[in-house]
């Protein structure tokens, strides 16, 4: 295999149409920040949105509502529309509200009609943790046991799922069914057309967790139609930590009942009536329930407006790219030091961030970071490494595995403890 330079990682660079949105971030001298997964970077427009939010309640106060330069009051439709194309969804499927676990509950309150023998919700065993709480904790709101009626598909090696072990759980007990787009821990990409199509054969409701997939991952929503879709857009959307959350529902399901019913759900035109009896959007903004949480809203402005610029697809190419060219390189590096590449390794398969498995990589992770490399770990023995389209370079990804073969080389890692810190 030819070996691959720094020199041909800087004619990479010198190619990328991408490049220069790397300087609409802040990126910290002497870091490369290998973490957007987890949480974006901030941009300069995201700042300057907040800024313009703020600079609107300065000078408008309860006015800002309506007057503002970005009124308040539409503000979730607006990020909405500015968030459908990444789908592929109608503009009024989409809005910007709660996060993702408060948007999964009211998704589940909403759409979990069990009726005769169909009870159960199916899930994987590989989902994130809080997704099975919150189906754990609407089942027992619905006064079902969880260990009874919570299905979990099983993985075949303990990093992937496959899509025939998830159809052949489809049978006529289910009710439901919510799975991840992206494997956090893996990286793996499911066949998120294919599933949908086989659980409406079978008359069940499917939906889809994207924190792992939005702004990474071109969807096609009006293609396959899943019945709905959550996430958070701190990720690689980059709205900042703890920024809002958002929500996807099919427009056939336009006029349903919300399972959790808030103000903020109600039809824009009727809402300060005042009355005791809602009368709910005929959008996905109906899925809304509290007052919009104007300044953490705003930054998804800023980046999304990149987003519009550059284009979903263009940013999944050069992702594809970025994690192909990664992987190469430590294949190249690092044969030799007990890494195991989880991801699978075909494009459509694979999201946008590279797993490592190794028996060490809480301790790995440790050492990265203390050599400027920004990674992320999982438990129990999962490095998880994110070159992001819009800021990351090709020379920042063959460095990366440079500083890693150096750890590996000189047992560095060995100097601290192969335990996670309290955040990982």
């Amino acid at each position: 295999m030819t070996t691959i330079t720094i020199e041909e990682a800087k004619q990479l660079d010198q190619k990328d149409t991408l490049a220069n949105y790397r300087n609409e971030f802040y990126i910290k001298e002497g870091q490369i920040y290998l973490d957007g997964n987890s949480l974006g970077l901030l941009s300069k427009r995201a700042e300057q949105a907040l800024l313009g939010s703020l600079q609107d309640w300065k000078e408008h106060g309860i006015d800002g509502w309506t007057e503002g330069k970005q009124p308040w009051y539409t503000f979730s439709e607006t990020l909405g529309e500015m968030t459908a194309p990444l789908l592929g969804a109608e503009s009024d499927e989409v809005i910007v509200t709660g996060s993702t676990t408060i948007n999964l509950h009211q998704l589940v309150a909403t759409f979990y009609q069990p009726t005769g023998k169909r009870t159960k919700i199916l899930a994987d065993e590989l989902a994130f943790p809080s997704d099975i709480y919150a189906l754990q904790s609407q089942l027992k709101l619905k006064g079902y046991d969880p260990d009874e009626h919570l299905i979990r598909v099983q993985s075949r090696d303990g990093r992937t799922l496959e899509e025939d072990d998830i159809i052949a759980q489809m049978t006529d007990e289910i009710a439901m069914i919510v799975l991840p787009s992206v494997l956090y821990r893996s990286g793996q990409l499911l066949d998120l057309a294919r599933l949908t199509e086989e659980a409406h054969k079978r008359g069940i409701v499917i939906g889809f967790d994207l924190a792992h997939s939005i702004g990474a991952i071109a969807h096609s929503f009006n293609e396959y139609e899943p019945d709905f879709a959550f996430w958070c857009n701190y990720k690689y959307l980059n709205s900042g930590p703890g920024g809002v959350g958002g929500l996807y529902v099919n427009k056939r399901h336009f006029g349903t009942v919300p399972g959790i019913a808030g103000w903020f759900s109600s039809n824009k035109q009727k809402q300060f009536d005042m009355e005791h009896t809602l009368t709910h959007a005929d959008t996905a903004g109906a899925f809304q329930i509290g007052t919009p949480h104007v300044l953490s809203l705003a930054p998804l402005k800023g980046s999304l407006e990149m987003f519009q610029e550059v284009g979903i697809h263009s940013i999944r190419e050069k992702s594809l790219q970025l994690t192909a060219f990664l992987i190469k390189l430590i294949e190249q590096e690092l044969v030799d030091h007990g890494f195991t590449i989880a991801n699978p390794r075909e494009n459509h398969r694979r999201g946008g961030h590279v797993s490592l498995e190794h028996e060490d990589a809480a301790s790995i992770c440790k050492a990265l970071k203390d050599k400027g490399v920004i990674p992320d770990y999982r438990s129990p023995n999962v490095i998880r490494l994110a070159p992001i389209a819009l800021y990351s370079s090709y020379e920042e990804v063959w460095k990366s595995v440079q500083i890693l073969k150096d750890i590996m080389d000189n047992g560095l890692y060995q100097q601290y403890e192969n335990t996670r810190n309290i955040i990982a």
